[in-house]
């Protein structure tokens, strides 16, 4: 607080063990406050360190140093010393700051936080300070290669608690000493990586050998990569080769606190930038639980920690129910969704389990007994090492040493504060091991007739039980599976189709640890297995959407185009930005985000939680913000080589199902696109282009960024028939080219289309063009509309479609007479005559109705039979990609189609769809000629 001195903020005082060292320490400070006093005397007298530190730094202690600062202060001036002097002042600069944190600590002035942030802080300036003194020593001598860079390019990382800012009061300081070998001559590589380890050992040393003035910090280098064969200072380009080849679960974990603390830390945040693919990994990774429970017990086996919960002698970091239980919690959890969620990258504890609670993956109850009890933890971890400025974590084993750290504690019951360090421990042990330890399965495997049987037996043939790793997860969770599958309706077509689904499964790791850690989804997958055949296929092609059902959003209410559309455009935008990022890892991205949302609807349609006509409309919502945010990111990569678009630019429209915001699950998007060159020529650009080629080929690249597979997939299919002259056409129109051909050569099927036509992306932010193509739109439906030939063109139309496209089976809703297309086709004309803006086929029967062309009974029984027609399609191509069948989709695939149109049995669906369409095309046929 502004103002107020250190004896001013004490609040409480250590009991002193040793009277005698209290007393002589109070007598060194006649004239200080008597409370300032008494925590001096209370802290000598529990602690023979800290008793040395108050004798030898007395008169520095009698002017009533603010520890607030601290750091700053006792370290002001250290970047001019040479290297002999800086060792010496670096020492005197530890003492002062151990034995004034330790007061502020035990005296209760400053939090855990302010504790070890300060210890982390002198960290951070000794090891910058020591690094650039012997790279200096390196310059001078001329062995250093001259390079702009700072410190010489080399950086050292703070790893564990340093990174963290969480250092304790006797730890050492884990570091990765790294240089940038870019910031030297490729000749002088090599002299330079031995000026610099050199530098690097020099030190190291300066800040952990003993001498007469003691030491800074012990220093350990060993977490670099594969220490026991490299130097003490490798390259970049070497240690990201090494962590994307050999990388493990351990040092992923270990890099959530990894910070950039001295040297050329902007090179330190490049490395730390482009580690993250390593670190943070875009799918949830569930695997990542079974690697820190396979590490705690190596660490438990090796220290002998496990056994009887003993307060004695327990090692309060490593032991049951100790600190680095509570990390690993923490960091585990952040390793499984970090890679989707940036904001719980925290690098502390705390910060960590107050993000995991802030977003659901653990209970803020949970997360805050555990904060407490990790306060707690380190409070104590403090006064164990503040006795004789050891590097132990346990407790001591006599009941006089238990007796001082109670007394550092300010307990004078050691017995209680033995009880209620038990009872802490008991808890963290209880809270962190459920999360971690595996239980064997609970759910006995099912009776299996000899058909399942053999199934089953096929399976450890499969690429994704190829691995003992894979075979020992699945184990876990097979009884589990096959009693959900048995449960189901319809056993047996749930267990074939999870046989298809898991043969094609390139891996299994990380699909059984999801399950394992989720049992919530092998509901789901039975549910999707047992029901809809198509969607457990576009499970198996992309297995990671999976991780949206986790999400906290997944059941949460549509959030429709707009904002769909600006949650892709920041995602495209992490993706080009990111460390070895670019346009094809946008397109990645892409694909991975539309996968997840489309497996959303399907799962929602599948559940009942929302209708088809629901579905339709969230199914146009994901293409029309996918197409909106990835054609403004094509031109963007496009015009890096040929400039950028001339004239006003371009829009892309909208056609057929997108324009009319009735897409399903199998839908292809029908799309044109118009530019306005405006008169300009060419584009300005390193390779220039014509206006109208420009065009042409942008669009091609439009499409390409749509329809290409990439190692994520395609996103969708693109037919681009539907533009003027059909395939003879160019790809893209320019709007002068469009106005002139809708008005004067366009036939009216392609008028027709026009209806439905809506611009859904443009080239840039002017929404000019836009406006003038919807400007068009209604003006050749309104000039066009009343042409005597359109009931006439529809009338020819209706008969070639029949002729080329009959229906695929008694359950296609789709094709034949008075079924969609049909109705579709003549609620278009409705629409055309009428002149009227309406897309949607019912808004188009509507306004035919306003118009007069149709009675209200026509428009309502077309209406109605457009309804149940669709409901059947939108469920069929939910299930199967092929043409619909009763018997290939099952029983399941049954139920949903009978719960979607409310018929009783599929003979009665069939019937109902019969008399449906026939009399659809009968009022349709009576307003032919």
């Amino acid at each position: 607080m502004p103002g107020m001195t250190l004896a001013d903020r004490i609040t409480r005082t250590p009991i002193p063990i040793d009277r005698t060292r209290a007393e002589d320490a109070a007598a060194l400070f006649p004239d200080l406050p008597g409370g300032l006093r008494d925590l001096i005397a209370g802290t000598a007298g529990s602690s023979p360190y800290l008793a040395g530190l108050i004798r030898a730094e007395a008169d520095w202690l009698r002017e009533q140093p603010d520890p607030d600062g601290i750091v700053g202060r006792e370290t002001e001036g250290f970047a001019t010393l040479d290297t002999d002097a800086l060792g010496p002042a670096l020492r005197q600069a530890k003492r002062r700051v151990a034995l004034l944190v330790a007061l502020a600590d035990l005296g209760g002035v400053w939090p855990l936080e302010k504790v070890t942030g300060a210890l982390s802080d002198l960290a951070d300036r000794a090891v910058d300070l020591a690094l650039r003194a012997h790279v200096a020593t390196e310059i001078r001598r001329g062995k250093l290669p001259a390079t702009d860079a700072d410190a010489g390019g080399i950086f050292a990382l703070a790893m564990g608690k340093g990174g963290a800012g969480e250092l304790n009061y006797s730890s050492d300081i884990d570091l990765i000493v790294l240089f940038d070998e870019t910031a030297y001559a490729e000749g002088d590589q090599m002299e330079a990586r031995a000026a610099l380890i050199r530098a690097t050992r020099r030190m190291a040393a300066t800040l952990s050998d003993v001498t007469q003035h003691g030491y800074v910090f012990r220093t350990d280098l060993r977490l670099r990569p594969d220490a026991s064969v490299t130097p003490v200072c490798i390259s970049t380009a070497a240690a990201l080769a090494y962590y994307e080849a050999e990388g493990r679960t351990w040092e992923r974990a270990a890099f959530i606190k990894a910070r950039a603390c001295a040297g050329d830390v902007a090179a330190g945040e490049r490395f730390l930038r482009e580690l993250r693919p390593f670190v943070w990994r875009k799918h949830l990774d569930f695997a990542a639980i079974q690697d820190a429970h396979d590490m705690r017990l190596r660490i438990r086996d090796h220290k002998g920690l496990g056994g009887k919960l003993e307060v004695a002698g327990h090692n309060l970091k490593l032991g049951r129910g100790g600190i680095r239980e509570i990390e690993f919690f923490t960091q585990t959890r952040q390793l499984i969704a970090g890679g989707r969620d940036r904001e719980l990258r925290q690098r502390d504890t705390v910060g960590g389990l107050r993000a995991l609670a802030a977003k659901g993956w653990v209970p803020t109850d949970v997360a805050e007994e555990l904060i407490d009890h990790y306060c707690q933890h380190r409070d104590i971890e403090h006064r164990i090492q503040m006795v004789n400025d050891a590097q132990t974590h346990s407790l001591p084993r006599d009941e006089d040493g238990l007796r001082v750290i109670a007394a550092l504690s300010g307990r004078t019951d050691p017995d209680g504060f033995c009880k209620d360090l038990r009872a802490r421990l008991a808890r963290v042990h209880e809270l962190t091991e459920e999360f971690f330890a595996p239980a064997e399965p609970a759910t006995p495997a099912p009776d299996l007739s000899d058909e399942a049987r053999a199934i089953i037996d096929r399976w450890h043939g499969y690429a994704a039980l190829r691995s003992d790793r894979a075979q020992q997860i699945f184990r876990r969770i097979e009884a589990q599976l096959l009693d959900r599958m048995a449960q189901s309706g319809h056993p047996t077509e749930a267990l074939a189709r999870f046989d298809s689904f898991l043969s094609v499964l390139p891996a299994g790791v990380q699909l059984f640890s999801l399950f394992e850690a989720n049992p919530q989804l092998i509901d789901l997958i039975v549910d999707i297995c047992g029901t809809a055949p198509g969607l457990a296929a576009y499970l198996a092609q992309h297995p990671a959407v999976l991780d949206a059902v986790l999400g906290g959003s997944f059941f949460a209410a549509w959030p429709g185009e707009a904002a769909l559309q600006g949650e892709l455009t920041r995602a495209l935008q992490n993706a080009l930005n990111a460390p070895g990022g670019g346009y094809e890892r946008a397109l990645d991205a892409a694909r991975r985000w539309a996968h997840e949302w489309e497996f959303r609807i399907g799962v929602h349609h599948l559940r009942g939680l929302i209708d088809a006509d629901e579905a339709a409309v969230q199914y146009a919502d994901l293409a029309g913000a996918c197409v909106s945010a990835l054609f403004p990111v094509t031109v963007q990569d496009f015009s890096r080589r040929h400039g950028p678009p001339p004239g006003r630019g371009a829009v892309v429209v909208g056609m057929g199902s997108l324009g009319a915001r009735v897409l399903n699950a199998g839908s292809d998007l029908d799309l044109i696109v118009i530019y306005d060159a405006d008169g300009v020529e060419a584009s300005d650009g390193p390779r220039p282009l014509s206006a109208r080629p420009y065009y042409a080929r942008l669009t091609q690249a439009m499409i390409t960024a749509l329809t290409a597979p990439t190692a994520e997939g395609r996103l969708y299919e693109v037919d681009m028939r539907l533009r003027p002259s059909g395939r003879q056409g160019p790809v893209a129109t320019s709007v002068q080219s469009f106005e002139s051909y809708q008005l004067s050569e366009a036939w009216t099927w392609e008028h027709l289309a026009l209806t439905r036509a809506r611009v859904v992306a443009r080239s840039g932010t002017d929404s000019a063009l836009a406006d003038r193509v919807e400007e068009l739109r209604m003006q050749v439906l309104r000039e066009r509309g009343d042409a005597p030939n359109v009931m006439a063109d529809l009338s020819e139309m209706r008969d070639r479609l029949f002729a080329a496209k009959q229906p695929t089976g008694p359950l296609d809703a789709k094709r034949g007479a008075g079924r969609l297309q049909d109705i579709d086709l003549f609620a278009q004309s409705c629409a055309l005559r009428a002149g009227d803006p309406a897309r949607g086929t019912l808004a188009q029967l509507r306004a035919g109705k306003r118009a007069g062309l149709i009675d209200a009974q026509t428009a309502e029984e077309l209406s109605s039979a457009w309804r149940r027609l669709w409901r059947l399609h939108a469920a069929g191509r939910l299930l199967t990609d092929a043409p619909l069948n009763a018997e290939a989709i099952g029983k399941g695939g049954q139920g949903f189609l009978l719960r979607e149109t409310g018929a009783a049995d599929m003979d009665a669906l069939q019937s109902d769809m019969t008399d449906r369409s026939a009399h659809a095309a009968t009022l349709i046929g009576a307003r032919l000629p």
